[in-house]
């Protein structure tokens, strides 16, 4: 190798490491915009920025503690009031030998539902022919003993003796007389009988109170034994609403406490009564305390068995609580905006409890003293939405 190309050869290896290192420099600086441009914060879509003027058109509170009612909403049904209906049966036992009621009739106290012929009336009458025929013959008996003492045919001992005669006879015919209304023969039937002597062929089964015949348990042809329900005679003009409290909410209500009852059948129509039982013991199986709220029904529009329900206004308590119109609900979640500064809200998720009022108690996802917007969240949750979308 010369001496000339020696030189030459070094320069152009210089030359190409210069190159070479300048390739790096550039591939490095390209790198480095798309490192920052990622690590870059993106911004948060719950986020909503607006300019002052637009953030004061948004009435701003801070959430507060209040005082909240505890309502509870409990599943009921409408039952005949007890204390007012009536369970009407046969007193003698005898064949079924008519039926003149059915169930949804109207009926008065006294109105004959079903005819009963029995063996039992006929011995009932005869015994108390019998009582009123020794009843009589006594009478005539004290009559001539008067005449005799009057007399001095016989002594006033023996007068003495046929006046308690006479008292016996007299009390067998009134015990006869009841055993006859017990049967259920009515008293113009037994004046007839004592009249006239003709025997009664057929009881009557007979209402004891007005009202309407909820059920109906014999048939024409039927036996019916002393104590078995034919017949149950409801005054449905006062009705219950049974319904069933869970066992940790037992000590929030009270008797006589006020209630409001939804009936579905009756359109939404709002109905209002007061707690007239709760139970001292808890259903095994269902742990829950039966309650009974006691409503009129004039019109007599609730029926027996109709589904209702109850809503119980109980003690107050002291929560957190936001104003409903602050709630913005979106995707079965409950949330509220919160003022981060002056013009900057952030959409916050909430567990809210059903409404009391106006107002909806907070269960976890605010602290008291937060700034949330209370009028204006619809609004502003639009504006976030096509922040979003822009």
């Amino acid at each position: 190798m010369n001496a000339l190309t020696t030189p030459l050869m070094t320069g152009l290896l210089g030359v190409t490491l210069l190159t070479a290192g300048c390739g790096k420099d550039e591939a490095q600086a390209a790198k480095q915009p798309a490192k920052a441009e990622a690590s870059a914060p993106v911004k948060d879509p719950m986020e909503v920025v607006l300019t002052p003027e637009m953030a004061r058109q948004f009435k701003v509170e801070s959430a507060t503690m209040t005082d909240i009612a505890i309502t509870q909403n409990v599943a009921g049904r409408i039952e005949a009031n007890e204390r007012l209906t009536m369970r009407i049966g046969a007193s003698v036992t005898g064949r079924v030998v008519n039926v003149l009621a059915e169930v949804g009739d109207r009926v008065k106290a006294g109105q004959t539902l079903a005819k009963l012929a029995s063996p039992e009336l006929t011995n009932a009458q005869l015994a108390y022919l019998r009582a009123l025929s020794q009843t009589k013959l006594a009478e005539r008996t004290v009559e001539r003993a008067q005449a005799l003492v009057a007399a001095d045919v016989i002594g006033f001992a023996e007068l003495q003796r046929r006046e308690v005669e006479l008292s016996v006879a007299r009390a067998e015919l009134r015990a006869a007389s009841d055993q006859l209304r017990l049967i259920g023969l009515s008293q113009a039937a037994i004046e007839r009988l004592r009249e006239t002597g003709a025997i009664a062929p057929e009881v009557p089964i007979t209402a004891t109170r007005s009202g309407i015949v909820i059920e109906r348990k014999v048939s024409q042809g039927q036996v019916a034994q002393p104590g078995d329900p034919l017949f149950t005679v409801a005054d449905l003009s006062n009705v219950w609403v049974i319904g069933a409290l869970p066992e940790q909410d037992a000590n929030s209500v009270q008797v006589n406490q006020r209630v409001e009852v939804d009936v579905p059948a009756l359109n939404g129509e709002k109905l209002t009564g007061r707690i007239v039982f709760v139970s001292d013991t808890v259903q095994p199986d269902t742990r829950t305390v039966p309650i009974r709220t006691e409503v009129q029904n004039p019109k007599y529009e609730l029926k027996p068995q109709m589904l209702a329900s109850l809503k119980l206004n109980g003690k107050y308590v002291k929560q957190l609580a936001v104003p409903a119109a602050a709630v913005v609900r979106e995707n079965d979640k409950d949330y509220v905006f919160v003022r981060l500064d002056d013009h900057r809200f952030r959409l916050t998720e909430v567990t809210l409890e059903p409404a009391a009022g106006e107002l909806r108690p907070v269960r976890k996802g605010l602290d008291e003293g937060t700034p949330i917007v209370v009028d204006g969240s619809f609004h502003l949750n639009s504006q976030r939405k096509r922040a979003e979308l822009e």
